[in-house]
């Protein structure tokens, strides 16, 4: 198999209630699958990588200010039409659940486990 491009999607915000060490355990979770992804010998991205910095670069002064939602989800939604697969991980997510259907509109393999994703060569 070909080294793909799959986006790891998960809880972000959702059940957090905008708590940063929650938020964080769940960056944290989708960062370990990443890695995971990239010893398979794929290329995993999160939309996270791209949105925040410039969310920040943007001057959004809070989690789901303007700034935030003009970018956080935006990123991702173009981000998916771009790689080979969607990742699903971790609990409740609306935002992972639209990343998941987005990949499926575009065409593109979802998987739910990381035993689903055969090694790279």
């Amino acid at each position: 198999m070909t080294s793909l491009m799959i986006l790891v999607a998960g809880p972000y915000r959702s059940g957090t209630n905008d708590d940063p060490a929650l938020i964080a355990r769940n960056v944290a979770a989708m960062t370990e699958t990443s890695l995971a992804l990239f010893r398979a010998g794929h290329l995993p991205v999160m939309g996270e990588w791209f949105a925040l910095p410039l969310i920040e670069h943007a001057g959004s002064s809070h989690i789901g200010d303007p700034i935030f939602n003009e970018i956080f989800h935006p990123i991702s939604r173009r981000l998916v039409a771009k790689c080979d697969g969607c990742l699903r991980i971790g609990g409740p997510s609306a935002g992972a659940d639209e990343m998941v259907e987005l990949a499926r509109q575009h065409g593109k393999s979802v998987y739910y486990s990381l035993d689903d994703i055969p090694r790279a060569s």
